[in-house]
């Protein structure tokens, strides 16, 4: 299997090491991932100047390619260019920090699996929750057996998928819930403050926490400990009121 892996904790992220270390259990492992972090910076590409890519070895052993771009960026490249045969698999992460709820529309870790999923190709992003002491041997480890098991159970064709482990699922035996992504709304509140030369700037908070809805979903299982598993799509027409548009008359009258 020839598996293309990547990030947006950037290319020296020790999630990325471990998440290597595991997928060579799986098959050829080409790592492409962004020179510097990009946390954040969603499905963004780069167009307006050239990307700059340079070799990364440990010791004597070539350890991957390092773009000076997003982790989209790495995806594409990665396929046309770097991957010795077209990829079977693309695994983003691990990244530090959870991926859950309306943070997927933000996370370069997910929109690199999402670039993953425009190429038909089976796409997992996987991501841990933020702890100084992030155990992202047994993190990785965790995950790859998740792979192992989705790469089994699938049905044919591609899918894309939103993998996210809390820490207390590290410790004991893990439960996994297949689970939708949760919309509820959060981080609407800023600080404002001021520079020394007395402007005004703005420091989001992340508060207030999502409230729990009706229905389990990522972030609600995420609190109970459980790993969440969810599989997205980036098909965003809401066919619904397109069929209620379909009658709609937008000839232009003067």
């Amino acid at each position: 299997m020839q598996i293309l892996l990547t990030n947006d904790d950037g290319i020296h992220a020790p999630g990325l090491a471990a998440m290597e270390r595991e997928l060579r259990e799986l098959g050829d492992v080409c790592v492409v991932a962004p020179a510097h972090e990009q946390s954040g910076v969603s499905h963004s590409i780069t167009f307006l100047s050239p990307l700059i890519c340079q070799e990364v070895f440990d010791g004597s052993r070539q350890r991957g390619w390092a773009v000076e771009g997003s982790p989209a960026d790495c995806v594409k490249i990665g396929v046309f260019e770097f991957c010795p045969r077209r990829p079977d698999l693309i695994v983003s992460g691990i990244n530090g920090g959870l991926n859950a709820g309306i943070n997927v529309l933000y996370s370069g870790t997910v929109a690199a699996a999402i670039e993953g999923a425009f190429f038909d190709i089976t796409s997992v992003a996987v991501s841990l929750e933020f702890d100084p002491h992030s155990q992202f041997d047994k993190a990785a480890r965790l995950a790859r057996r998740i792979i192992e098991q989705i790469l089994r159970s699938k049905t044919t064709g591609s899918e894309l998928y939103n993998l996210n482990i809390p820490t207390p699922a590290l410790t004991g035996v893990p439960e996994v819930k297949i689970v939708p992504m949760g919309l509820e709304r959060y981080g609407e509140r800023f600080i404002k403050r001021q520079d020394p030369r007395g402007r005004d700037y703005y420091w989001a908070t992340g508060d207030p926490p999502p409230q729990s809805g009706e229905h389990e979903t990522d972030l609600t299982a995420l609190k109970k400990g459980f790993v969440t598993l969810t599989p997205l799509q980036y098909e965003m027409t809401k066919y619904s009121t397109l069929r209620e548009m379909e009658n709609w008359d937008l000839r232009w009258k003067e």
